[in-house]
């Protein structure tokens, strides 16, 4: 996905700065990483209080392959149904964006 695209997806929590990572990038607001880009999908930082929200709504928790089984990672797939309605992905950014600011206490 390009930084635009990006930009506009984030667009509700204001400025994003995109660095990259891993062979993808890392999206961040105010200094906090709150989603990455890999294998040109997005992933959004989710915790305990958030993550039950992701699971309803059928995303998928990122892992990748550990030495024995897959590390689950604390980033989420975005809704399907948020990528075609602004006010539904502005609310799971957001739910993204609180994880970071808890992550970070």
């Amino acid at each position: 996905m390009d930084n635009d695209a990006i930009e506009e997806m984030f667009e509700t929590l204001g400025p994003v700065s995109i660095k990259r990572m891993f062979g993808g990038k890392g999206i961040y607001v105010d200094g906090r990483i709150l989603a990455l880009e890999v294998d040109g999908d997005i992933l959004l930082k989710a915790d305990d209080i958030s993550a039950p929200e992701f699971e309803a709504a059928s995303s998928r928790q990122w892992a990748y392959d550990g030495k024995e089984k897959p590390v689950y990672m604390p980033y989420w797939s975005v809704p399907e149904e948020a990528f075609d309605d602004p006010d539904e992905m502005a609310r799971w950014v957001r739910l993204a964006y609180e994880a970071a600011r808890r992550a970070k206490k």
